[in-house]
């Protein structure tokens, strides 16, 4: 299972580290975050689903729960947001908490439940969090294509 992990992750990483501070905060018509909320909420989400974050996990800071969970947005804010290069890092980071999750773990059944999916394993909720980095990859990539048209 975890061998799926890399390449999402890589992909996703490899976008992340292109990416210059102006554009990740530039505002693209029709969307309503930046690129830089999509990295954070990608990091967010996987925590919060895999390791329990905030409340069970201290592996990212506290107001990032605050700045990218789901109905976030970076009008919000109020405080500044992490650079990309320590988004980077802290994907980095997860990636290799991920892949050392065991099988055991990913058969595990969920504690939780989502209120969308039927969600029944540890294992379910990779595979979600692995097609949901990829969809957040495409906004990314159309959002750069807006903000940086001339």
């Amino acid at each position: 299972m975890t061998e799926r992990i890399p390449f999402t992750r890589q992909t996703f990483l490899a976008f992340v580290r292109d990416l210059d501070e102006a554009t990740a905060d530039k505002e693209a018509a029709y969307f309503n975050n930046t690129i830089r909320w999509h990295v954070g909420h990608v990091l967010v989400t996987a925590e919060s689903l895999l390791f329990g974050f905030p409340q069970h996990s201290d592996n990212l800071p506290e107001q990032y729960q605050a700045m990218f969970a789901t109905g976030t947005k970076p009008a919000d804010w109020t405080e500044e947001p992490p650079t990309l290069k320590k988004l980077a890092q802290e994907l980095e980071e997860q990636q290799t908490r991920m892949e050392g999750l065991s099988a055991d773990f990913f058969g595990q059944e969920l504690p939780f439940s989502l209120p969308f999916g039927d969600f029944k394993t540890y294992g379910d909720i990779l595979e979600m969090l692995l097609q949901h980095e990829s969809e957040h990859l495409g906004k990314m990539k159309a959002m750069k294509q807006v903000v940086t048209k001339k």
